[in-house]
């Protein structure tokens, strides 16, 4: 019996598993000690994991922690301000004085221009900023988008109601599409016409040559050559990418739009001499009636409910029809912002062009768009458009006479 428990148990006379207490007060401190050391790396493993959405969100939020910070524009842009006296240069002596007084005061304090001409004789009214209208031209920005139209019309790419894919689950119309500003419809019409036929196009509504007549310090922009390397022909076609356009060309390709396909020369009479003996001068007749109704429902759209929602003039008889462009300008290291547009719908009297730059988000599309409602505005106030349709008459007898020239 003895001998059994002597052979059970171990050298030092005890049992199997009856350990010391010296022992077990050792083993006890091991094990606290590998919990504390178990812990800590639990504790450091979970902030390290609970920090990264934290970091995350931190990094989400700086740009709004400092005020206004999230308006800023890269660097190389600051040096073209917002905001500037925009007459300080001009020689208004034959301006139109309402329409100009009209033009100044609703460009106000913007580093901008303003075009005004008569779209039935291709006669500048006025322009606020002579020196930034007759410069050497900025991207068109999204008011090359009915150019673009144009030629998707006539080259039965698309029709009136073509719907074309825009995203995985959408589709788009024309008229949504100007009224919006879509650039993935712009872009497929490109892809689909190619360089050749919108380059063609694009031409033959001016753009690349001089939109005057007899006006020295004007220069013609350019047109490129071969697609442009960024985007290539579809970023042209929903940008202007590759394009540089001038003010003038702008106001005479709308002017055609508004008086059903006539591209004048624009003449600006600065002497009273020229002022009474005008005669407008036509560079070429475009045959594009037909397809106005579809260019000019988009623009009315982007009047009534689109981008250019706020030339809209609540109050007035005369329909404003209109397109707004925004996107950034590499050649003039500049945000730049257009809004092309003319009254009334039916009997077009006026034709304006607006474009602002500068170097904050405020300089946009449909700002240009709030400076040209305020000239129409204006306008209806001093009663300018009953004013001009009692000239009508002259102005055929001119368009006639233009015509018969030619």
């Amino acid at each position: 019996m003895f001998v059994r428990l002597d052979a059970a148990c171990g050298p030092d006379g005890r049992p199997p598993g009856d350990t010391p207490k010296w022992a077990r007060g050792a083993s006890k401190k091991k094990m606290r000690s590998a919990i504390r050391t178990a812990n800590v790396f639990l504790a450091l493993l979970l902030s390290y994991v609970l920090a990264l959405p934290l970091n995350a969100a931190s990094a989400a939020a700086a740009p709004r922690a400092t005020r206004g910070s999230h308006r800023r524009l890269p660097a190389r842009y600051r040096g073209v301000p917002t905001f500037a006296d925009s007459t300080k240069e001009d020689l208004s002596t034959f301006d139109d004085p309402v329409v100009r007084q009209a033009a100044v005061d609703a460009l106000g304090r913007y580093n901008g221009t303003v075009v005004a001409t008569d779209p039935n004789t291709g006669r500048i009214l006025a322009i606020v900023n002579q020196k930034l209208a007759f410069s050497s031209g900025f991207i068109p920005c999204s008011t090359i988008k009915p150019t673009i139209a144009l030629a998707a019309l006539e080259e039965n790419i698309i029709r009136g109601d073509t719907l074309i894919k825009i995203s995985r689950r959408r589709y788009m119309s024309l008229t949504e599409a100007m009224a919006h500003s879509n650039n993935e419809f712009f872009e497929e019409l490109g892809r689909r016409m190619g360089f050749d036929t919108v380059s063609r196009y694009g031409r033959l509504m001016g753009l690349g040559e001089l939109a005057g007549y007899g006006l020295p310090e004007e220069q013609p922009g350019s047109f490129p050559l071969a697609p442009p390397q960024k985007g290539g022909v579809a970023r042209m076609s929903s940008y202007g990418e590759g394009i540089q356009m001038t003010p003038l060309q702008l106001a005479a390709l709308t002017s055609a739009l508004a008086n059903g396909g006539t591209l004048y020369y624009l003449q600006y009479p600065r002497t009273a001499e020229d002022r009474d003996q005008f005669t407008p001068r036509i560079k070429r007749k475009l045959d594009i009636e037909p397809l106005l109704p579809e260019i000019r429902e988009g623009m009315l759209a982007a009047v009534l409910y689109g981008t250019g929602k706020a030339s809209y003039d609540r109050e007035g008889d005369e329909q404003a029809l209109g397109k707004t462009g925004t996107c950034s300008d590499e050649h003039a290291k500049a945000r730049i912002g257009w809004f092309t547009s003319y009254a009334d719908e039916i009997h077009p009297k006026i034709s304006l062009v607006v474009f602002l730059q500068g170097n904050t988000r405020r300089v946009k599309g449909p700002m240009a768009a709030v400076v040209a409602g305020r000239i129409y505005r204006t306008l209806r106030e001093k009663n300018y458009f009953a004013k001009s349709s009692s000239s009508d008459g002259r102005t055929v007898v001119a368009l006639h006479s233009a015509g018969a020239a030619h």
